[in-house]
């Protein structure tokens, strides 16, 4: 079972190669990832889910704001939120930033 999750993870990520995928780590390391991303690839996809996403906004508030000013801007704002439960009474909420270069 983890082997299938894992699999499919990579194929997603060898499929987008500019999403980044939020986790529980330290801010600016992760800002530097999506800032290498939107160089390298003129646009960047952050993704968060639950407690992570305001470290979502956060990334994506550094690379527009502070790294890239000027140069760089928020595409568009997703939100939205999936059951985590067979019976569909718990939510988790989602989020996906697009960044791109002007």
């Amino acid at each position: 079972m983890e082997e299938t999750k894992q699999n499919t993870e990579t194929a997603k990520r060898v499929d987008q190669p500019h999403v980044f995928y939020v986790r529980n780590e330290p801010i600016m390391p992760a800002a530097l990832d999506v800032f290498m991303l939107v160089n390298k690839h003129g646009r960047g996809l952050l993704k968060a889910k639950g407690n992570t996403i305001p470290s979502a906004v956060a990334i994506a508030n550094i690379i527009v704001e502070k790294m890239l000013h000027n140069v760089a801007t928020i595409e568009y704002i997703t939100l939205d939120s999936e059951n985590t439960d067979a019976f569909g009474k718990r939510l988790l909420s989602t989020i996906e930033i697009s960044i791109i270069k002007k």
